[in-house]
Order: structure tokens, then C-alpha cells, then sequence
């Protein structure tokens, strides 16, 4: 059953200071959301609370869903495995070996699919974790700064890798470049979260 995840009045402070103040919205299932802000605004705190790795101080977050991907802003592989077994962990056997490596080098790791990570530039090591979060058997995706360090080029044709695969997906993105954010979605699924007064 299609069910929005809806963000009630949530708070969240860290060592008295808030961060996140009585926030609100709506992530439509099924549809990619992009979330924009100043830096320090809570984006990634709110990433946090959505992934359960956080808790709020106050307000809700209602229908979300149990199984979650997520690329955060550093990497988080398994550094003596491939690129190609590192994508595995988190498919296991539901994803061919034929399905991953077509997944990699759709975005470019054709010759490094059997490297191990830690011998791959951050770009690169980039791009995994995307086609890894994207791969994953997840209700919810969420990008925290995905295509940052991506030269052009490349960022161009990761976009439209993610854009291709997160069709009928539920994907939260989080970006500062407007480019990006028009990329993926309309401007009607931007959430805009505004900078907390400084102390």
C-alpha cells in the first residue's frame, strides 16, 4: 500500500543548540524529492532522523518504511573489496553478477569493476556507493550530497543514471546545486529548509 512518509513538527538539538525547530513536510511514495538549504540548515540531521540513526526531541515521522539505502557524504565501503562486491553486500544473491556489472559500467567503472575500492579515486569510489544505494532491495533511497566531487562530465552521466533507476522509487536527495535539483525533479518537489536564527 502507497503511503507518504510525513515529518510532524519535528525538533532536534545538539548540546542545547537546535538544529532542526519544529519542521514539517511531505515525501510522496513512489516520486524523488529534493532537499535544499544553507549549510547547517539540518538537512543531513533530518537525513539522520529518517534513516533511524537519530532520534527527534520532539514531532513525528510517520510511514516510514523498514528497508532504507542511503549514499551519505562518506563513503561507507568495505575498502579491500571490489567495486563489484562491495554492490553484493547489500543484494546478496536477489541481483545477477551480469545486472551489478551492467549497473557500473553504466556509470563508468567498466575497468575497475574487479578493483578493490581503496585502490579507486574518490570519484570513483563515488559512483559505487550510488550504484550500491540504487541496487539495494530499499523502500526509500536517500543522497546525501551524492554527485559532490563528481567532475562534469561525470556528474552529468551519473544524473542520468540515478534519474533512469529511481523511476516508481521512493528518492530523497539532498543537494546545494540548483542544477541538480531541476535534474531530478520539478520544482514542486523541492522541500526549501531555511537557515535557523544564529544564537
Amino acid at each position: 500500500m502507497s503511503m507518504a512518509i510525513e515529518i510532524r513538527k519535528v525538533s532536534k538539538s545538539y548540546a542545547g543548540r537546535p538544529v532542526l525547530d519544529q519542521f514539517s513536510a511531505v515525501l510522496p511514495d513512489h516520486e524523488t524529492t529534493v532537499i535544499m538549504g544553507p549549510s547547517g540548515c539540518g538537512k543531513t540531521t533530518l537525513l539522520r532522523l529518517l534513516m533511524g540513526l537519530e532520534h527527534p526531541d520532539d514531532g513525528q515521522i510517520e510511514g516510514l518504511p523498514v528497508k532504507i539505502s542511503a549514499v551519505f557524504q562518506e563513503e561507507r565501503l568495505c575498502s579491500p573489496f571490489s567495486a563489484q562486491a562491495n554492490v553484493r553486500l547489500v543484494t546478496g544473491k536477489s541481483v545477477s553478477r551480469q545486472t551489478i556489472e551492467q549497473h557500473l559500467a553504466e556509470i563508468g567503472l567498466s575497468g575497475s569493476i574487479e578493483q578493490p575500492v581503496r585502490t579507486l579515486s574518490g570519484g570513483q569510489q563515488r559512483r559505487v556507493s550510488i550504484v550500491r544505494a540504487m541496487l539495494a532491495d530499499s523502500d526509500l533511497i536517500v543522497l546525501d550530497e551524492p554527485f559532490k566531487g563528481l567532475d562534469a562530465d561525470t556528474k552529468r552521466s551519473v544524473l542520468t543514471y540515478v534519474q533512469s533507476k529511481a523511476k516508481g522509487k521512493t528518492l530523497l536527495v539532498v543537494t546545494h546545486d540548483a542544477a541538480e535539483a531541476i535534474a531530478l525533479a520539478p520544482v514542486d518537489s523541492w522541500i526549501r529548509m531555511p537557515a535557523l536564527p544564529a544564537d
